[in-house]
């Protein structure tokens, strides 16, 4: 036995009439395909529900299941406590799960329970359920911060614990949509809310599940949907394996998004190993993106693998003669590569495919490739400027260390020791791991003068770079990055990594360009 079917369904409160008071009929063609999809949980007859909601206890970094042999709940935070709901927990699927998890290197088990009662997460998918399929077993899995892939990785062990037990599981992905779909709705309007609903039900409705994990997460949080998680979770469980489809319901009269879609397993299929599709994907643009590296990133991987590999710096000018392969200074002072030999006809045509920092200029002359070779050369050993080095694993900030002005007697070698410090001592972060080399990106931004400025106003995130300085605590912010649209949003962060209070306005502001290089 193993996953005999599957939903993702809403949980909005006043779908329970105690709650609506005639409200919930403004949405009842959710209610209408919800009571088709508590007819097709019975039709499975499933021995347990395994069941994901973003509302259970959650932590950043660990996916919480639900400890002990049940649990209650009611809907008094919504102001209706007799609606009540008791479940009996799969005990021993949970124990499984643990386990396989914790060899998986999965964080995930039954550990950090702060709140035992059902939520309603848990609670309006039940209110449906339970009346038609009554007999079942509960198992209850909280969302985390942790990667889609974790959560795809997660659900694969679902699927594995449900054959290793023989059970027949039923999973039920508990989520909303996006919650900014109408400016007059509770949480307003954002363009990328009515995107992020067409997207998923598109992708939902065809089972393509592999496309899951091509969402932005920053397109989500703008979005601020709370479903995707538990929806890719369920995805995972349902890896390799033959599915129908029905989309049953999208609906949006609220401001919020509530898409219903069911699955019902038709046994293995090998070919959609969704995870393993989405991986070769990534692969592949991963390597074209590395292909049109420049110097001073090539020279930040380098530092990187060299130092995670063996624990050495590397030689940055033997480092860049390799990058560069032209004819630039050797030790000994001639024209010739640091081989010994002349190697200007390879060496050019690796400029010419790896010029991704002039790459929209007008084709380069032999003599320009000389040129262009040279200044790079020039500006990286002889230049100095502040530095800092980001790594980025799968979308996902790795590590990023930097300084605000040159400590080091050039740019290479501020390149260089940033990049250690940021695969090795961010403490946001574990060190990189060697397993890990292959699936990181990097980025080196090669910082300007800084220049005091009286008010926010002389900011644009786009643009320049802050930092906040109040006693001796300073905090730098980039500029330009995902996630940051406003000055606000700028200066507050760089507050909270300088530890400085966010409500503190007596603090001093300065500005900085910086030249990015990808």
């Amino acid at each position: 036995m193993a996953i005999v079917g599957a939903c993702m369904v809403p949980h909005p409160p006043m779908i329970i009439p105690e709650i609506g008071q005639g409200s919930e009929k403004k949405i009842r063609k959710t209610i209408a395909a919800y009571e088709k999809t508590a007819e097709f949980v019975a039709d499975c007859e499933p021995d347990t529900i395994v069941l994901a909601s973003p509302h259970s206890v959650q932590y950043l970094d660990y996916f919480h299941i639900s400890p002990g042999y049940g649990a209650d709940g009611d809907f008094e935070e919504f102001g209706v406590k007799k609606v009540k709901f008791h479940v009996d927990y799969d005990v021993q699927f949970t124990e499984m799960l643990s386990k396989l998890a914790r060899e998986a290197g999965i964080p995930a088990g039954t550990r950090g329970e702060k709140f035992p009662a059902l939520d309603h997460g848990t609670m309006v998918p039940l209110h449906f359920i339970n009346p038609k399929c009554p007999e079942y077993h509960l198992v209850r899995i909280g969302l985390s911060g942790e990667t889609f892939e974790d959560h795809y990785r997660l659900g694969m062990l679902i699927r594995d614990t449900a054959e290793i037990l023989g059970r027949r599981v039923f999973f039920v992905a508990s989520g909303d949509l996006s919650h900014k779909l109408r400016k007059d709705g509770p949480y307003g309007f954002d363009p990328a809310g009515p995107v992020y609903d067409e997207r998923i039900m598109d992708v939902m409705g065809r089972g393509a599940f592999d496309e899951l994990l091509d969402f932005d997460e920053n397109f989500c949080n703008k979005a601020a949907e709370c479903g995707h998680r538990s929806f890719v979770m369920m995805a995972g469980a349902l890896d390799r394996t033959r599915v129908r489809v029905k989309k049953l319901v999208h609906q949006d009269v609220t401001g919020v998004g509530y898409g219903i879609c069911v699955y019902r397993s038709g046994g293995e299929d090998l070919s959609r190993d969704m995870l393993d599709r989405w991986l070769r994907r990534e692969k592949k643009k991963l390597h074209a993106r590395r292909k049109k590296e420049d110097p001073y990133v090539q020279l930040a991987r380098k530092a990187v693998e060299e130092y995670v590999r063996s624990g050495k710096p590397i030689r940055e000018k033997d480092a860049l003669r390799e990058i560069l392969g032209e004819r630039i200074p050797d030790p000994d002072g001639d024209e010739k590569n640091h081989n010994g030999g002349n190697n200007s006809g390879r060496s050019k045509e690796k400029i010419r495919g790896r010029r991704a920092w002039n790459q929209n200029l007008p084709e380069l002359t032999e003599a320009d490739l000389d040129d262009e070779a040279a200044s790079v050369w020039e500006n990286l050993t002889e230049g100095s400027a502040g530095v800092f080095v980001s790594i980025h694993k799968r979308g996902r900030l790795r590590g990023c260390i930097g300084t605000i002005s040159a400590v080091k007697d050039s740019i290479a070698e501020e390149i260089s020791a940033n990049a250690r410090s940021a695969c090795s001592a961010d403490p946001r972060f574990e060190p990189v791991k060697i397993s890990e080399l292959e699936w990181l990106d990097y980025s080196v931004d090669v910082l300007g003068k800084t220049e005091r400025i009286e008010s926010p106003e002389e900011l644009d995130v786009k643009r320049y770079g802050v930092i906040v300085t109040k006693g001796n605590k300073r905090g730098l912010l980039l500029p330009n990055l995902d996630g940051v649209d406003t000055v606000r949003r700028q200066i507050e962060i760089a507050k909270q990594k300088a530890g400085i209070d966010p409500k503190d306005r007596d603090v001093q502001l300065e500005r900085f360009e910086v030249v990015r290089h990808y």
